[in-house]
């Protein structure tokens, strides 16, 4: 049997990196079939202000803009297979700068749509902070289905479901894609594949405009980064 001599998971603060290679009979040899990356939108007046957007067609402001082409610029010389992205407004637009670079499409992706906050959606977290269900939301979400909205269990199914199936598609082509999401989204999305529970899944922290790496295998999937911020 080969001497598969070891694979180095280094944890550095803000996001964890992995080692993309590993030494086989003294070689060099990469491991991953294909990369996803989930970019969250940039920021808006309702991250700005502390607000709830949901559903709303809410757009960036002027610092979301500067962080969308930033995050282009960061990513000019990956070759990407493809674009993604929730189809609001605020991730569309997160994506475009991206896309013309690229000279690429943006993919709508209705399955890493925003959570569905309900009767929540437009408003302030300072006054949702002081209903009974903020306490689950916080410490128990898997036991939370928003009023007149979408559970946090029904949203991680949703949203893997999209990841494994895009995963799927471009599965030993050795490909890179992005996505482009939401907080709420990319954190429960890390959290199935870090292994977290459902339940601590909000001690994961997803900054605007930062970039959380999937890497696909075969057989495992593993990841490279988590709220990468530029």
């Amino acid at each position: 049997m080969r001497d598969l001599r070891c694979v180095l998971l280094l944890i550095i603060s803000p996001f964890i990196l992995l080692v993309t290679k590993v030494s086989v009979n003294g070689d060099m040899v990469e491991f991953f079939n294909m990369k996803i990356l989930l970019i969250r939108h940039g920021e808006n007046q309702y991250t700005a202000t502390g607000k709830l957007a949901g559903h709303l067609p809410v757009e960036l402001n002027e610092r979301g803009h500067e962080q969308a082409k930033q995050v282009a610029e960061h990513l000019k010389d990956v070759k990407l297979k493809a674009i993604f992205a929730s189809p609001l407004v605020r991730t569309m637009q997160t994506a475009q700068p991206l896309a013309d670079l690229k000279g690429m499409p943006i993919l709508e992706c209705p399955g890493i749509i925003e959570m569905r906050f309900g009767d929540w959606e437009d408003k302030l977290l300072k006054d949702l902070r002081k209903k009974k269900l903020w306490k689950a939301v916080q410490s128990a979400p898997s036991t939370v289905t928003f009023p007149n909205g979408e559970s946090f269990r029904a949203a991680q199914a949703r949203a893997v479901d999209t990841v494994e199936a895009l995963a799927k598609e471009y599965s030993g082509k050795k490909d890179t894609i992005a996505i482009y999401a939401h907080s709420d989204i990319i954190k429960l999305v890390m959290a199935h594949y870090l292994g977290t529970p459902l339940d601590m899944f909000q001690r994961i922290a997803i900054s605007t405009a930062s970039i959380s790496v999937l890497h696909f295998m075969k057989e495992a999937r593993m990841v490279g980064a988590v709220n990468k911020t530029l």
